[in-house]
């Protein structure tokens, strides 16, 4: 006789309900955002709300692709949401193994100071950061916006706790094996710490995709340079008599699509990581 399966109790549903309305919750921003894109300006505004459009209409894409330049946009954000977050991986992953792994004099002084830097308000580092940026020339074009972000205490701080976890009989024995410490590092490491590597790159990149006022304070009206987020922001001023809510759901909606596609392929990293780093805690 197959076993039976146990009955959900009282308790149980109430957890599924629970998760079902979060769930929900969670969803209806960007159903509303991506409904509001196909609806007309009249319909936006309608009183009460109109959940469906009458007459679902890719003319507010239309519009933004005519207002702003989408592709140039978006490659500024892919270039600097990109490198960007590729170099938080490499300084993080040396960073973090040089934490875990090597004893030197000052070593949790060093890394307390470091965990210190990430209560700081970046409002309180955008002055000095902006002024370094601009003595070596870099104010007004990508690199400004790339170089002061390259490095991240809390991408350090989490390789460091994971890396920790690494068997060091491992990495002694890629040592006798004439391994350098950079082979370790990125042939041995990087391969144990995979789910946190790819969870850091999902955080990274959304971050600085999303990013506005470091970039709005580096390029300064350089219309060109300028990444979708601070393109969008025209769709605002584009009828100064009302705010076209249709065009700013169609550009938010636009503006979404890539970190949405990328947290959908590292999905399974992330959750990896939360497990992980909830059994070791």
């Amino acid at each position: 006789m197959s076993a039976r399966l146990p009955l959900p109790t009282p308790g149980r549903g109430l957890v599924y309900l629970a998760t079902i309305a979060i769930a929900v919750a969670a969803a209806f921003p960007l159903a509303w955002m991506i409904l509001s894109s196909l609806k007309t300006p009249a319909e936006t505004m309608q009183t009460p709300p109109v959940w469906l459009p009458a007459s679902p209409s890719l003319a507010a894409y239309e519009s933004v692709a005519d207002l702003i330049a989408v592709g140039r946009s978006f490659l500024n954000s892919a270039l600097i949401a990109g490198i960007t977050t590729a170099g938080i991986l490499v300084t993080s992953l040396m960073a973090g193994f040089a934490f875990a792994k090597y004893e030197f004099r000052g070593r949790n002084t060093l890394f307390a100071a470091m965990i210190a830097t990430m209560f700081l308000p970046p409002i309180v580092t955008l002055i000095p950061l902006y002024r370094l940026v601009g003595s070596i020339g870099l104010d007004g074009n990508l690199a400004g916006v790339i170089l002061p972000n390259l490095a991240n205490a809390f991408g350090i701080f989490l390789m460091r706790q994971f890396i920790a976890g690494v068997p060091n009989e491992l990495i002694e024995a890629a040592r006798l094996d004439g391994a350098s410490e950079m082979r370790i590092v990125f042939r041995i490491v990087a391969p144990a710490v995979t789910p946190a590597l790819a969870a850091l790159a999902l955080f990274a990149f959304v971050y600085h995709w999303n990013s506005y006022l470091w970039p709005l304070t580096v390029l300064q009206g350089r219309d060109e340079a300028y990444p979708i987020v601070l393109s969008l922001s025209r769709l605002l001023s584009y009828n100064r008599s009302a705010i076209n809510t249709n065009l700013v759901m169609a550009g938010a909606t636009l503006a979404v699509l890539p970190p949405l596609v990328l947290f959908v392929f590292l999905q399974r990293f992330f959750v990896k990581t939360i497990v992980s780093s909830g059994m070791t805690g």
